[in-house]
C-alpha cells in the first residue's frame, strides 16, 4: 500500500476563474501544482488527518467550494501518484465527479487492464503507433509483455518506463508550484523578412498566440517585451508597460506594433521576432478600465467565443483574420 494520496483536479468553469480554483486547493493543502490551463494535481495526505476525512471526500470539499466560491464544478480523480489521478479525472463523457482508485495492487490492475495506452500521460502517438503494431493497445497487455521483448521494441530505457507506468508505478512528485509569470512566442521566418507588414502579421500572429494562454489561465500581463533578432546575429529588445494588466489580444498587438516601430527598421534584414508577456497577475484581481465604447465590447466577445472554438476544435478553428495562419 502506497500512502501517498494525490488529487488531480479538472477545473470546469471559466478560465478567468482558474487562479481561484488553486486557492480553494491551498485552503486544503499547500502541496499544489499548477497545470494550465485548467487543472492542477495536489497531495492531501499531510491534510486527512487535520480534516478528518478522506481523500474522496477531501475531493468532495473541493468541489463544493468550488461551486460555492467560484460557481463552477470539477472533474477530480483520487489515487496514490499522479499517474492514476490524472486518468481517473478524465472520464470518457467530461462530465464533473470524484472518481477514486483504490491504492491495492489488484485495483490498480482492474483500473488499468482495458485502457488505451495512449492514456498513460507521457506515452506519445509514435510509441503507440509502434506498439499497436505488435498487437499492444491496451495497458493491460503492455504490462503482461515480458520486459526483454518490450526492450527489443523499444528500447532499454523507453520500456523500463513503459512497463512501470502500464503496472501504475509513479513516482513523480507533486511539486508546489504558480502558474508562471511570463509567457513567450517566438516567430522565425523562412529567410531574412524585409516588408514590414509581414512583421506586423507576425507580430499579431505571437499576440495572438500569448493572448490565447493568458487567457487560458486567467492571467493577465502588465508589461510586453518585443525581441527583434537580425541576419547578423545581433538582436534589439524594447519593453513597455500596458495601460492596464491585460490579455486582450488587440491591446497586445497594438503595444507589439507600436515597439516595431519606433525602432525603424526600414532596411533591416528581420530573422525572427519574438514577444514576452511580462508581469502576469491574476486576471480576476486586475483593475480593468470600464469601457463605454459598444465596438470594444463587441471584440471583447467575439475573442471570447473564438476562444471557446479553439478549445473544441483546435487552435487553427478561429483568429484574427491577419495572422500568419490566416489563408
Amino acid at each position: 500500500m502506497n500512502d501517498r494520496q494525490v488529487l488531480y483536479v479538472r477545473f470546469l468553469g471559466p478560465a478567468g476563474r482558474y487562479p481561484g480554483l488553486l486557492r480553494v486547493l491551498h485552503g486544503i493543502t499547500p502541496v499544489v501544482q499548477a497545470v494550465p490551463p485548467a487543472s492542477a494535481l495536489a497531495d492531501v495526505r499531510g491534510a486527512l488527518r487535520y480534516f478528518g476525512l478522506d481523500a474522496a471526500r477531501l475531493a468532495q470539499l473541493v468541489r463544493v467550494r468550488s461551486l460555492a466560491l467560484l460557481g463552477a464544478d470539477c472533474a477530480i480523480g483520487v489515487a496514490v501518484n499522479p499517474l492514476l489521478a490524472r486518468m481517473a479525472a478524465h472520464r470518457p463523457d467530461g462530465a464533473p465527479g470524484v472518481a477514486a482508485v483504490p491504492g491495492t495492487p489488484e485495483a490498480i490492475a482492474a483500473f488499468l487492464a482495458g485502457r488505451p495506452v495512449g492514456d498513460l500521460h507521457g506515452v506519445g502517438p509514435a510509441t503507440v503507433r509502434t506498439l499497436a503494431g505488435y498487437g499492444l493497445d491496451t495497458v493491460g497487455g503492455v504490462a503482461a509483455t515480458p520486459p526483454a521483448t518490450l526492450q527489443r521494441i523499444l528500447g532499454a530505457a523507453a520500456a523500463h518506463r513503459l512497463l512501470a507506468l502500464a503496472r501504475g508505478v509513479d513516482p513523480t512528485p507533486v511539486t508546489p508550484s504558480a502558474p508562471p509569470r511570463s509567457a513567450s512566442a517566438e516567430h522565425r521566418f523562412a529567410r531574412d523578412e524585409l516588408d514590414p507588414g509581414v512583421r506586423r502579421r507576425a507580430l499579431l500572429t505571437l499576440a495572438d498566440e500569448l493572448g490565447y494562454r493568458l487567457r487560458g489561465t486567467g492571467q493577465s500581463a502588465r508589461a510586453l517585451t518585443l525581441t527583434v533578432r537580425y541576419a547578423d546575429r545581433t538582436a534589439t529588445t524594447r519593453s513597455r508597460t500596458l495601460a492596464e494588466p491585460t490579455a486582450h489580444t488587440q491591446a497586445l498587438a497594438g503595444t507589439a506594433y507600436a515597439l516595431h516601430d519606433a525602432l525603424g527598421l526600414q532596411r533591416a534584414r528581420v530573422r525572427a521576432v519574438s514577444l514576452r508577456a511580462e508581469e502576469l497577475v491574476d486576471a480576476a484581481l486586475a483593475p480593468r478600465q470600464l469601457s463605454l465604447d459598444p465596438a470594444e465590447e463587441r471584440r471583447r466577445r467575439a475573442e471570447a467565443a473564438a476562444d471557446r472554438a479553439r478549445r473544441r476544435f483546435g487552435r487553427r478553428a478561429a483568429g484574427p483574420a491577419g495572422n500568419l495562419g490566416a489563408a
